[in-house]
Formats: structure tokens, sequence, C-alpha cells
């Protein structure tokens, strides 16, 4: 992927900040490290990978998880490389909606911050509950702990806390975190692959874990299925907008966020093709690998024993707590940013910073919202994916709606110090392109025959997003106070900060 830097000394971040119309109220103490590893955190393979891994045995098998994850992860990194440029001209907390409200104005604006802000939520609820799964997995295993839908909850919410004060403790403490997580995920990812490479008496040839098509979705069409299939890339290929939302609290954000976007994107590509491919290569019975309720965790069992089992179930649940703060983070900062520019019931509560930097309220809002997505759990496993599938289906959208509004700006719009050149115009219509194809995917029906509990209920859940951000738009639209500064305006500040 090419792109350059220009060269030239960027302004004081402060000082830009001002010039985009907010006064600095955060602590600016994240290295451009510590802005990278709070998106791989949040993209997390272990986490992601790993709850997703039964889903792709049944779409489309090794073959489609294999060749898909390569497929998907390089469409990606389009996306957040278009995404990057966009994010280096406006490096706010705001993230996503800042940048549509500038480029397209107030409405574009509202769209995209509801659509992240739902998507953020429902990946913390989606993530720690998946946490909260593998948890009672482990419990299992070490006390034969019957994993309840009330056992999954209580451990939910123990997550939640966990995470909320870890959070509040500053962004010192959330940058170590994530700068620990980049090397729990790596080096977890090389002893897993390493364990399951060694122990294991028989894997998998070559051309099995390359080529072996498998289908357990009732559909017939291999290539619908295939289609299906990408999912599992799909679903774990998204937060890394966590770069741009800590903007506001990284040194020379204009060039470490966008760095941060897409260096999340291909170390996190590496390290899911070797996680897959270990995972793959280690099963011994796939029948009863994609049966089992945790089928990491049944392959763990079938090659290590219970010992080796638990032990590597660990290291999963530690990648996806990690992952799960991180999610914490970014929903956070885009709570206090919405709330800041007052498009939130209740924003002058949410926008408030305590004494060290850190916007407490919002980030007890963000882990009490996901609990709240999260209770239908108790009663429907299908109500439960039906209200979580608002991250996948409010993120992506959000994504790609100020990639789409920088190419309707083209020459108009004045790129940061890092930008894409001229490859800028084919690398954002390619963005766009995939986000459209993905939101198709992501809406398709997945199982046959369609009942209620197998019918795919994100097209309904991204009708009900757009319907309250709509109704919401209605009642205090008028209060939506984003500060607008002219490009040419902020152009002399730029150059009399230099």
């Amino acid at each position: 992927m090419p792109w350059h830097q220009r060269p030239g000394p960027a302004p004081g971040e402060d000082e830009h900040l001002r010039s985009l119309g907010y006064e600095p109220e955060l602590v600016r103490q994240m290295g451009g490290f510590g802005n990278f590893a709070v998106s791989f955190s949040v993209i997390s393979v272990l986490s992601g990978g790993m709850t997703l891994f039964g889903f792709g045995l049944l779409t489309g098998g090794p073959a489609v998880m294999m060749w898909g994850w390569v497929a998907v992860g390089l469409a990606v990194l389009l996306v957040g490389a278009a995404l990057a440029e966009v994010t280096s001209a406006y490096p706010t907390s705001g993230g996503l909606y800042y940048m549509a409200q500038r480029l397209g104005g107030p409405r574009w604006g509202w769209t995209a911050g509801w659509l992240n802000l739902l998507g953020l939520i429902g990946g913390i609820a989606g993530i720690d509950y998946g946490a909260a799964s593998f948890i009672a997995a482990f419990a299992g295993l070490q006390w034969g702990t019957v994993p309840t839908p009330g056992l999954i909850l209580a451990i939910f919410a123990g997550v939640l806390l966990l995470h909320a004060a870890l959070n509040v403790f500053g962004v010192r403490v959330v940058s170590l975190l994530n700068s620990i997580s980049v090397w729990w995920h790596l080096l977890g990812v090389a002893l897993i692959v390493g364990v399951l490479a060694v122990v294991p008496s028989h894997h998998q040839s070559v051309g099995w874990v390359f080529g072996h098509f498998a289908n357990g979705t009732g559909w017939s069409n291999p290539i619908y299925v295939s289609a299906v299939g990408l999912l599992l890339g799909g679903y774990t290929f998204c937060g890394y907008d966590a770069s741009a939302h800590m903007s506001e609290e990284t040194v020379n954000a204009r060039v470490a966020a966008p760095r941060g976007i897409v260096r999340s994107i291909w170390v996190s590509l590496l390290a899911g093709f070797v996680l897959l491919a270990g995972m793959l290569f280690a099963i011994q019975d796939y029948a009863g690998t994609a049966a089992a309720a945790v089928p990491p965790a049944q392959i763990f069992l079938d090659t290590l024993g219970a010992g080796g089992a638990k032990a590597l179930l660990l290291i999963v649940i530690g990648a996806q707590l990690f992952c799960g703060s991180a999610e914490t983070t970014a929903a956070s900062r885009m709570i206090y940013a919405f709330s800041r520019d007052n498009a939130l019931p209740g924003s002058a509560t949410w926008r408030r910073v305590s004494a060290n930097g850190t916007p407490v309220p919002a980030v007890w809002l963000a882990v009490g919202a996901a609990f709240v997505l999260a209770v239908p759990s108790l009663w429907s496993a299908t109500a439960y994916g039906a209200i979580t599938a608002v991250n996948v289906v409010g993120m992506t959208p959000s994504y790609i709606i100020p990639v789409f509004l920088r190419l309707r700006q083209r020459d108009r719009f004045t790129p940061g110090p890092w930008d894409l050149g001229r490859w800028s115009r084919p690398v954002g219509i390619a963005a766009v392109v995939w986000v459209a194809v993905l939101v198709v995917l992501v809406c398709l029906p997945q199982r046959y025959p369609v009942t209620v509990d197998t019918f795919n209920y994100a097209p309904v859940t991204l009708l009900a997003v757009l319907a309250l951000a709509w109704a919401w738009w209605r009642v205090a639209g008028d209060k939506f106070d984003v500060p607008v500064v002219a490009d040419a305006h902020l152009a002399r500040i730029e150059a009399q900060i230099v």
C-alpha cells in the first residue's frame, strides 16, 4: 500500500485542535505505538477469530476461512488507508462523525455519529459477552460448572465492571494496557500455533487446510455460502477507528493516528492468517469441532487434553479482556466527543472530564449501555444476536461515510501530513465498493431454512439504528453544535503555527 508523508514540521497538536474548534481537555500522553495498540487490541484476532471460528467451519470451511481472510484483510486495508487520510486532516475524539460533518454537513455528521456510537457499544457487548462465554467454558473444564445464560450474564457484568475500572485510571494506564495487549496477542498467537504444531501426532494436510470446502448452512449454492463465509473476516476486522478516537490524547496525532489505523490492519492480517492456519491444521474431528459449543476449546481438548486446553483458553481469555478494555476506551471517547457537541441526551453529564483527563461518566455510560444490550440473552440467544449485530451494521457504513464525502470533495479537500497522494481516489473508490458489498453480505440470510431462530436480524437492526438517529435528529438536531471552521481560515491558522 503506497502512501507518503509530506515533509515539513507539523503544527502544534493543541493549536491544531483549537483550529478545528475545540479547546484541549484530554491529556496528550499517548505515543504512536500506544495509538496503534488500541486499534490492534480492538480488532483482536484472538477475540474475533476465536469467537467466530465455529461460524467459519460451517460457512465454507477451511478454504473460505483462509482465502477469505486474506481477501477481506486486503480490502479492509484499502478502507483503513482511505479513512487514515481523512483522519490526518481532522484528528479529533469524535472521529468519523466530525470528519463527516466537516466534509458533508450536519446531517451526514449526525448519521455517521449515531451509527458509529451504537456500533461501538454493540462492540463492547459482543466482545465482553464472548469473553464471558470463554470464561464459562474454562470454568466448565476446571470445576464442571454448567454455563447457563444467567451465569454468563453475571460473568459479563463482572467483565464490564473490570473494564470500566481500568479505564477511569487515565490515559497512561490505558496506553500501557494496550501496549501489553499487542505483545500478549502476538506471543499468544505464536504460542498457540507453536504448541498445536508440535504436540498433536496428527495434522491435516496443506491441501486440506487451503482447499477443503464445508457447508453447514443448509444453502446449496457454494458461491453464496462462500460469500457468507467472508463475514469471519468482515466481523473481525472492525474497530480500527479507535486510533482516530484517541487522537486528542496522542502525540503527533496527525501522523500517529493514521499510521495506527493502517498498521493495526496489516499486523492483524498477518497474525490472523497464522492463527487460523495453526488451528485448522490441528483439527482432529471436524464434525465434532464444528458442533461444539466453543470450537477452539474443542480443538485444544482433542489435541492437548484438559490441562493444555485450559492453559491455551487462558491466553484467549486474556486477549478478549484486552480487546474489551480497548473497545471501552474508544466508545467512551466517542461518547465524550458526541456529548461535547450536544448530540446525546444528558450531554452535559457525559462530556465531563475528571482531574486525570479521563471522561469518566462516558466510560460508565458505555459499559452500562452494553449491559442493557445483553440482558435479552437471558431469554433468547437469537434476540441477543440481533441486538449486538448493531456492531457491524453500525460500524461498517460509518467507516465509509467520511471516505465517500472526501471523494465527493475532490480537490476541495485539504489533506493532512499523512496522505495517499495520487492513489487517494482509486483507493477511496475501491474502499466504498467493498463496504457496499460487505453491508449486503452482513444482511444476507446465513442459515436455511429461514425461521425465527435462524433469521438474520442485521437488516432490521440497521433500519432501527437509522430510525433512531432520524427520530432524535427531529427532536434535538437543532442543538447539534459541531464547530464550523472554514478550510481557508484553518489554513491561515496552521500557517501561523508553523
